[in-house]
């Protein structure tokens, strides 16, 4: 694991204005080199401190607020001051607090809090905009890196503040902003002391305890404004109360959070004294510290608690990150968050690998998995183990690579004490030499080697066990299905296929930072091509539980399976396949969306079955059980074009294609959003056109074309896009004349967003056959 997350002191104008200033008879200390100093001494990285100073802050008063009516006879002679300073906005000396390039070093600005950009006064809007222009110009000057923004606090004009910080991010090239987001709902707590806008941890308490995710819905409004520039941050205030419910806190994790502001009232202290964290922000600090956010710690020197000092905070957050489970995980050899170390969130194109031969290099990283390869051993075992004929049994390993497989079948006969032959068969010309190789000091007659693609290359005799690893992140995506279509004719009537089965599973996925790795190169192709991932700053936007229609799936929810041997193929007389289409697929997928979110994409794994009970499985709530700390696969990730917004319990339907030609195998993909309303009317006793429908308020409120139909909720693939569950769901209605509440109650859908189709006819990816 490489470096933690960075701890930075934050220091108000008060605790500025405290610190006196040591004369080291230099001529070349200032005070801010001396707190700097001290902050380093104290095991900070840097100081965060406002840019400007209450000299400042008086003289924008004075230049851009009204007077009151007692002090109306200058008011043109500051009119003019005003227009003056707009003109030509700059500071005067004793108007800021850094001035030196070295003052700047490891500073994080914070611009006034005096600025109101989301003003209901166009005019205070106006002059908030040209001061933060001002002061980010000056921190460009001095060299600061990154200035973090006042917090939003009216919604009604937080385009305005989001327009603003878009001019401010053109202006500014090299300054990264970062937002100051409450983590809680303004409008659900009471300030009893501070005033908005400031980094000072007023006291807070709850109003109503409800969660909220409306500072979310700001901070997704001001980045979609800003087209989810790359500069454009988070600072996430942890300021109490917090959302009761933890769920609300992860959607964070897939956002760009570069800091976490933590003051010392959001600590409580111990039995004996100490600062510590409530139970829920314990949790929620070890999660996203998988994404490693700088922590800014503010009022620690301030004794709040009786116990610890300074240096509790900071190393009580310190321990909350080593426990963290991901961190612990990554610091483990042999896990994947270890393995993959320096790929997460990285885009990566799938393999070709009927198209590509792998290089050796590419062989000896899949290798390093003892999970697969122990899996694929003790289901070679099984199945020799239950083999019920006597007498020599064949075995090919067909694509052995350079031989890890063909080892794990020797091993597993060893150990059942049968007598096997073992076929390699492969066909990249490279991979050969390193298997000849193996036979000859290794294998000897054990072991017979052939060359050549599965789907054509002939085999001396029938098997009796057909053992492959083809599956890809999907499952299918690297054509095993085409693969093995053409091996099974090289296996008896009674052969076993290991594996057996695998299934493609697809959940709806948030990312601020996949969707702009996506957008990198500006090439559409770029957008419609899945990437192999390993996940980090991503957050499942999906659920268990049915929604309020009780027709939604589960989180994960499957697409598709593929099961070896096919018993009803249809065959042409050299034993393959005509054509293609049968290994077609096709799924229709509904997730309930309890939480508010932006989809940008969707994951997608896979879940394979061996032999019977052992398998492999990339599935994120099964593989701990299944196949736990399996290396060889990541995640896939199907990427949308423009991100779609789901409000908090709606409905995403999703489509996913799997498709073919004599060619080339490729998938296409979209999305359709709905929100449920509750109707009153009664229930059909069966499906009904909405051609007779006129008076059923329970329909679809889209275009009068598709047919209603009630359907199954265990359907994957229902075309309807207007359907309704049958079941009576109350929320609330009067009860009905036998008394019953809400009985003959139906829900609605109303169609909120739709993307539009991707990768049709596989124009941008596709696997080549």
């Amino acid at each position: 694991m490489s470096s933690q997350s960075q701890f930075i002191a934050h220091l108000t104008l008060e605790d500025l204005a405290k610190r006196e200033f040591r004369d080291d008879g230099t001529g070349k200390s200032t005070l801010m080199l001396q707190v700097a100093a001290e902050a380093r001494s104290k095991g900070y990285e840097g100081i965060c401190i406002p840019l400007t100073n209450e000299k400042w802050k008086s003289r924008w008063r004075d230049l851009c607020l009204l007077p009151s009516e007692d002090v109306m006879d200058n008011r043109q002679e500051m009119e003019k001051k005003g227009e003056e300073w707009r003109a030509n906005p700059g500071f005067d000396l004793d108007e800021v607090t850094i001035t030196r390039l070295e003052e700047a070093e490891k500073v994080v600005g914070i611009t006034s809090d005096l600025l109101d950009l989301d003003s209901s006064d166009d005019w205070v809007r106006n002059d908030s905009e040209i001061a933060l222009l001002q002061e980010l110009a000056y921190a460009s000057y001095l060299g600061v890196r990154t200035v973090i923004l006042p917090a939003p606090r009216n919604r009604a004009f937080v385009a305005s503040y989001a327009r603003a910080v878009n001019a401010a991010l053109k202006a500014n090239p090299y300054i990264i902003l970062s937002v100051r987001i409450p983590i809680y709902d303004p409008q659900m707590i009471q300030l009893s002391s501070g005033t908005p806008g400031t980094l000072t941890g007023a006291s807070l308490k709850f109003v109503d305890d409800q969660p909220s995710i409306a500072t979310w819905e700001m901070w997704d409004a001001i980045r979609t404004i800003c087209d989810y520039d790359p500069r454009l941050t988070l600072t996430l205030d942890m300021t109490p109360p917090l959302p009761a419910e933890l769920e609300v806190l992860y959607q964070w994790v897939a956002e760009p959070t570069r800091y976490l502001f933590l003051p010392a009232s959001a600590f409580i202290s111990n039995a004996k004294g100490y600062p510590v964290l409530t139970k829920g922000t314990q949790s929620f600090i070890r999660d996203i510290m998988k994404i490693q956010p700088h922590v800014i710690l503010s009022g620690t020197f301030s004794g709040r608690h009786t116990k610890g000092g300074e240096a509790a905070y900071s190393q009580y957050v310190r321990h909350l990150e080593k426990t963290s489970p991901y961190i612990k995980a990554a610091n483990t050899t042999g896990t994947v968050e270890n393995f993959a170390h320096g790929y997460q969130d990285y885009l990566q194109k799938p393999l070709q690998p009927l198209m590509d031969n792998l290089q050796s290099m590419t062989y000896h990283t899949f290798e390093q998995d003892p999970v697969k390869y122990r899996n694929y051993e003790e289901a070679v075992f099984r199945a020799l183990s239950e083999w019920p004929k006597p007498g020599k049994i064949i075995i090919c390993v067909a694509g052995a690579g350079r031989g890890p497989l063909v080892v794990r079948c020797l091993t597993a006969a060893v150990r059942t004490g049968k007598e096997v032959l073992v076929y390699a068969l492969e066909k990249n010309p490279s991979a050969f030499v390193t298997l000849q190789s193996k036979l000859r000091r290794e294998w000897g007659d054990k072991v017979k080697l052939l060359f050549g693609d599965m789907r054509t290359a002939p085999v001396p005799e029938p098997v009796d066990i057909l053992v492959s690893e083809l599956l890809g992140s999907f499952g299918d995506n690297e054509l095993s299905p085409e693969c093995l279509d053409g091996a099974m004719r090289f296996l008896k009537d009674d052969g076993i296929s290991i594996p057996a089965s695998y299934t493609a599973y697809l959940a709806p996925l948030s990312s601020s930072k996949l969707y702009n790795e996506t957008r990198v190169t500006k090439d559409e192709k770029e957008v419609e091509t899945p990437y192999v991932v390993m996940f980090q700053a991503v957050n499942i936007l999906s659920g268990d539980g049915g929604g309020i229609r009780g027709v939604c799936g589960p989180r994960v929810q499957e697409c598709w399976e593929f099961e070896h041997p096919r018993r009803d193929a249809v065959l042409n007389e050299q034993g393959l396949p005509p054509t293609n289409s049968h290994n077609a697929r096709s799924a229709k997928l509904t997730f309930h969306i309890p939480h508010a979110g932006v989809l940008h994409g969707l994951a997608g794994y896979f879940e394979a079955v061996l032999y019977g009970n052992i398998g492999l499985s990339i599935h994120p709530d099964r593989m701990q059980k299944i196949s736990k700390d399996m290396l060889s696969w990541f995640p896939i990730y199907f990427p949308f074009k423009e991100p779609l917004y789901l409000p908090s319990n709606s409905e995403l339907q999703v489509s996913m294609w799997r498709l073919t030609s004599d060619r080339q195998v490729w998938y296409e993909w979209c999305a359709e959003a709905f929100l449920p309303l509750p109707g009153t009317s009664v229930l059909p006793e069966k499906p009904k056109a909405l051609a007779n429908t006129e008076d059923d308020t329970s329909q679809l409120l889209a275009p009068l074309t598709t047919p209603t139909i009630i359907h199954s909720p265990l359907a994957d693939a229902d075309d309807s896009t207007s359907a309704f569950t049958s079941e009576k769901i109350s929320l609330g209605c009067p009860p009905d004349e036998s008394g019953s509440e809400g009985a003959g109650s139906r829900i609605g859908l109303v169609k909120i967003g739709q993307t539009s189709l991707h990768n049709p006819g596989g124009r941008s990816s596709w696997i080549g056959l």
